[in-house]
């Protein structure tokens, strides 16, 4: 089920109205709370199943198995001689491994079975399963093993009450594309009772008609041009085809963050907050601060998970010091290759992560070697406040930092985009040609398109500061109004064709 659709219109009004009977019910707030629970789980397979039913199967697996495990963690004996298999880790590997496995099996298993074949010169197309891939697999199996890690680490109590476990795991509206989140922060509000807020409904209601009009208005608009361009973009001038790498920017941060701004305003109608997912990236002044802007959910996740426990950007050096002496060059040496083995796996697993092409893999080697230089420097977290801080306006050098570090993100964008390498490749070929100099290919709407990417713009930058960018409690009653009024009229008179989120194929 899509949020862009008719069926969510009728669906999210039912589940609301639902919902809170329930939980303004004159029965106790144990099976108050435990009701509310339940049919959040039954309304959440009702929208996953929309797709597919057969999926719900999966989704039902991979809960039952992180559920279980959390309990196995914290109830298991430290090992004692010949007795792994009590231990606390065991249980802990034992579910990575069920949730990657079943995951690999549905995500890359055909890809890595035609590498292979081609690379050896095998025909393996008798061993290809050429499943569907499960909307949203990647988002929630990662939600699922940060549980598992938490409880082993001891930064949560594993807990017993199962329908808690599965609406934490299958909660709608960051089910198919996050917000990915975290077991410390999601979990705790299905284990307590919870209260209608109006204040907070209101500002959910902004959040969705925000995340609405960069989806079904910017998004959707982007992607006519963009796929007309890609789909001829051999025959395309180089101004054509850089505006549009530039309008596939801007598309893929409509598609995405809008369904996070839509994910997180209607949770806050049900009394559960979610994590912040983006933070105007497209304001960052180097690509360090691109990524701590984008896609946070995840990006934070890989930090925790994986970059961290690596030895980030900080390795324990104990051993080589003692070995070599703390002045030694080798010791500098090794702690340099420490971290660029670091951020480079980050990386590539972000970009693996995306889906099994090897566009994706360049993708995040591209950026790994944007961002290796700041963080060999130091200077990866220089920029952690907003742009102009209490300045109305940014300085030229500001200017100039976002325009260079945006330039490098519309060329990722284009690796992003391609279905091959030799695509990517040959469209950049293409779109740095003198061609580059004549005038683009103008489409009907493409001036509105740009238009409301404009309005986009100024609208988060003007509001860069605060948790979204149509939170305007601020301004007056009637003009705030007219400000949603306006945008209700823009998505239904300029919508865009309807378009699946992009981020739904992960």
């Amino acid at each position: 089920m899509l949020f862009n659709s008719i069926e969510f219109a009728f669906f999210l009004p039912i589940v609301f109205l639902i919902y809170w009977a329930i939980g303004y019910a004159k029965i106790n707030d144990t099976l108050k709370l435990r009701l509310q629970n339940a049919f959040v789980v039954i309304a959440s397979y009702v929208f996953y199943g929309w797709w597919d039913w057969r999926f719900l199967l999966l989704i039902a697996f991979t809960s039952f198995c992180s559920w279980g495990s959390g309990l196995l963690i914290r109830h298991s004996q430290p090992p004692l001689k010949g007795r792994r298999i009590s231990s606390p880790k065991f249980w802990m590997v034992a579910n990575i491994v069920i949730n990657l496995a079943v995951l690999g099996v549905f995500k890359y298993y055909d890809f890595f079975v035609s590498e292979f074949g081609q690379l050896f010169g095998i025909d393996t197309s008798n061993l290809l399963l050429r499943i569907i891939l499960p909307v949203g697999i990647s988002f929630y199996t990662f939600q699922a093993l940060s549980y598992s890690i938490d409880v082993y680490r001891g930064k949560i109590e594993p807990t017993k009450d199962i329908i808690a476990f599965f609406a934490f795991i299958s909660f709608f509206p960051q089910l198919v594309a996050g917000p990915i989140e975290r077991a410390t922060n999601l979990l705790p509000q299905f284990l307590t009772n919870r209260r209608f807020s109006y204040d907070q409904a209101t500002d959910g209601m902004r959040q969705i008609l925000w995340g609405l009009f960069k989806k079904i208005v910017v998004a959707d608009n982007c992607a006519s041009y963009v796929n007309q361009v890609w789909a001829t973009y051999d025959t395309q001038t180089g101004s054509t085809l850089l505006l549009a790498a530039i309008l596939f920017t801007f598309q893929i941060y409509g598609d995405f963050s809008g369904y996070s701004d839509i994910a997180i305003g209607t949770a806050k109608l049900f009394g559960i907050k979610l994590m912040r997912n983006f933070n105007n990236p497209y304001f960052s002044r180097d690509i360090a601060e691109f990524w701590r802007r984008w896609h946070i959910s995840l990006t934070t996740w890989f930090r925790d998970y994986v970059y961290i426990p690596l030895g980030g950007s900080r390795p324990d050096m104990s051993r080589a010091i003692a070995r070599y002496g703390s002045t030694s060059k080798r010791v500098e040496h090794q702690k340099k290759w420490i971290i660029v083995r670091n951020t480079f796996v980050i990386f590539l697993l972000s970009g693996f992560w995306h889906g099994a092409n090897w566009t994706f893999i360049a993708w995040g080697i591209y950026h790994a070697l944007l961002f290796l230089p700041l963080i060999l420097l130091g200077k990866n977290r220089k920029y952690t406040n907003q742009v102009a801080e209490g300045r109305l306006l940014p300085t030229w050098k500001e200017c100039l930092q976002m325009l260079v570090t945006f330039a490098l993100v519309v060329l990722g964008w284009i690796i992003f985009r391609a279905e091959t390498i030799t695509q990517a490749w040959d469209y950049v070929v293409h779109g740095f040609s003198l061609s580059i100099l004549s005038m683009p290919m103008v489409i009907t709407g493409l001036k509105r398109t740009l238009f409301f990417i404009i309005i986009l713009l100024i609208v988060e930058w003007l509001n860069r500061h605060k948790e979204h960018a149509l939170d305007i409690q601020q301004v007056p009653v009637i003009v705030r109004y007219a400000i949603y009024y306006i945008f209700v009229l823009c998505i239904l008179e300029f919508g865009g064709s309807s378009q699946s989120f992009i981020y739904f194929q992960f």
